[in-house]
């Protein structure tokens, strides 16, 4: 199998479990959607915790470059703050889908434990990355802690309220309040 069948495959179940969550991963889904067989889906992925696993862990991973292309951009972490509800904007846009691994924390119960390790990674680079930025604005160290992770939850719970009305018009109502309260820089 060549290394491109299994980025298709995890581009594929990146937008399944956007769209449906850990729960929606189905190989013969995924195999109709990539155009293979099943099995070609267990010979990159054995099980569904392993294919669950590669692909929030590749979500976490390109959400950090990103972030850090972000940074490399602008040079100015108030305007990264400012961009950062981007991340989560574009699930929106793309099919009224949710980040992924805001999508797979609801189902946390259910999923494996590696499944649950990478999930929890998203969540830890995220909220390290806001604290780096408002450390670099001046912001306390524990202080910058605290307001990384309520900007993470907020941002998470605006996409999730947009999301459940299909209206990333309401996502973008919410960060203006979180502007305007000063939870993110104006």
């Amino acid at each position: 199998m060549s290394t491109n069948a299994r980025e298709a495959i995890l581009a594929a179940a990146r937008r399944t479990a956007q769209a449906r969550g850990y729960s929606g991963l189905n190989f013969r889904d995924l195999a109709a959607d990539v155009g293979i067989k099943s099995a070609s889906i267990h010979y990159h992925f054995p099980t569904k915790a392993d294919l669950g696993a590669a692909v929030a862990q590749r979500y976490w991973e390109d959400t950090a470059a990103g972030l850090e292309t972000m940074v490399d951009e602008t040079g100015d972490p108030a305007a990264c703050l400012r961009r950062y509800p981007e991340v989560f904007r574009r699930s929106l846009e793309n099919g009224n889908r949710m980040c992924l691994c805001s999508f797979m924390a609801a189902e946390y119960d259910d999923l494996p434990d590696p499944v649950k390790l990478e999930v929890q990674r998203f969540a830890d680079v995220n909220v390290a990355w806001l604290a780096r930025m408002l450390v670099a604005m001046g912001v306390e160290d524990a202080q910058a802690m605290q307001r990384a992770r309520a900007i993470f939850a907020a941002i998470a719970g605006a996409q999730l309220m947009a999301r459940s009305r299909d209206d990333v018009a309401l996502f973008d109502t919410l960060v203006d309040g979180y502007r305007a309260a000063g939870l993110l820089p104006a």
